[in-house]
């Protein structure tokens, strides 16, 4: 156990490392291609397109490879491409070779998340699965947040070396990530009874994915979960509040830093909450409290003449934004694992994050054409919609999991039976 608890620990260092990447890059991606190197926001938009595609490209090869040769090679071969992208892309000055080291940079972030999923799920035991990925998620918003706080004191438009700078360290960071995680042995696997009562027991890779009706569900509604939350968070409701409501970019800011503090504050404490309940009760009550977000965003379109008070109510959004993802991060991740064969596992993990990235791809396009032009109503009432429909997916996955999956504890059934034999001997 100890033994295991070591390895869980540097899996957990490798997704803050990963994170802290991601944070410390990604939010001047567009500044870079589009002021730095001059290339016009058409250009930058295709880096981010490219970068996106690159997801369709790898993860199908991703799990596959995860399921016959183990994580761990997965993650190497993912952090080298991440890294040599990183690394090509701070040095890149034309549109060809920004958009060649994008895919290889999106590529190998992308094959890097299924991998550190696989051996999350391959250090920890069923009960302690769902800490171990909210500690996860945590960790994730922390190195996000402080990767774009220490990045932003490297940025300098007017010098070109610093961006430079920015995607070295970077490529860096992927190295280290390779060094920690990388070389840290899972456990082998342990072939376990399909916990889908066999569903997907026939065929192979995808096809048997495919064929697992509860986990195409559980696919159906993380796609509007990460359409309507995580594709919204940075874009549509970023271009609403700054564009409707007024909202000024260092406000933004505050507001996206509420979001993390909620997250880093509340997690821990959720995820004690959400160990006593079904899995679906949360991902519902998520879907619940996105609704309060969006009334929220609502409130803040009506009063945007009431600077202060149309403030607080974007911030509002923000933490309420923080809150659905404190309930669902215990939640996604080890019903994954629980519906995914062993032999599997990666291939589920890849698959999931596939509809992660789709759903992240599309998300902001819509949100930002709707804010875009000018109907701001018809796209929070649509996002409203789009929660209900959240809530209404998680109660009808219920029946489809197995008590087990749902993180059901059936402890009065063995009691019942004694007391019963008692009752029945008093009364002879």
């Amino acid at each position: 156990m100890k033994e295991r608890g070591g390895r869980l620990r540097r899996v957990q260092i490798g997704n803050a490392l990963s994170a802290f990447g991601s944070g410390f890059t990604l939010p001047y991606m567009f500044v870079y291609v589009d002021q730095v190197r001059g290339l016009g926001a058409a250009a930058a938009g295709a880096v981010f397109t490219v970068f996106a595609l690159a997801a369709l490209a790898v993860l199908p090869f991703t799990g596959r490879g995860i399921d016959r040769y183990g994580p761990r090679p997965v993650l190497l071969a993912g952090t080298a491409m991440a890294a040599a992208g990183a690394f090509a892309f701070g040095q890149a000055t034309g549109t060809t070779g920004l958009l060649l080291s994008s895919f290889l940079f999106g590529a190998g972030v992308t094959t890097c998340q299924p991998a550190l999923a696989t051996m999350i799920v391959r250090c920890t035991g069923r009960t302690e699965r769902s800490r171990a990925f909210a500690l996860q998620f945590t960790l994730v918003n922390l190195g996000m947040g402080i990767g774009a706080l220490v990045g932003g004191q490297i940025v300098d438009t007017s010098d070109p070396a610093s961006l430079t700078r920015l995607f070295t360290i970077e490529a860096l960071t992927f190295l280290g990530l390779a060094a920690v995680t990388g070389t840290a042995k899972t456990p082998p696997v342990v072939v376990e009874p399909d916990p889908a009562g066999g569903r997907a027991k026939s065929g192979g890779g995808l096809r048997a994915m495919v064929a697992d009706k509860a986990m195409l569900r559980l696919c159906a509604l993380a796609g509007l979960i990460f359409f309507t939350c995580y594709g919204q968070f940075e874009s549509g409701v970023a271009a609403f509040a700054t564009d409707t409501v007024g909202t000024a970019p260092s406000t933004l800011g505050l507001a996206i830093g509420a979001n993390a503090l909620t997250i880093v504050l509340l997690q821990m404490f959720v995820v004690r909450i959400t160990e006593r309940r079904r899995r679906t009760t949360a991902m519902a009550a998520a879907g619940a409290v996105w609704l309060a977000a969006w009334g929220m965003a609502v409130v803040a379109g009506l009063i945007r003449t009431e600077t202060v008070a149309a403030t607080v109510a974007i911030v509002a959004v923000y933490a309420l934004f923080g809150v659905g993802e404190s309930l669902l991060a215990p939640t996604m991740g080890p019903i994954v694992a629980d519906l995914a064969p062993s032999r599997l596992l990666g291939t589920y993990n890849a698959g999931y994050a596939l509809v992660k990235q789709i759903a992240v791809a599309v998300g902001p396009a819509v949100g930002v054409l709707l804010v875009g032009s000018g109907t701001w109503p018809l796209y929070l009432a649509a996002m409203a919609l789009c929660t209900l429909l959240i809530v209404a997916l998680a109660v009808r996955l219920r029946g489809h999991l197995t008590p087990a999956q749902d993180n059901v504890r059936v402890l009065a059934v063995p009691q019942r039976e004694p007391r019963a034999a008692r009752e029945l001997q008093t009364a002879a």
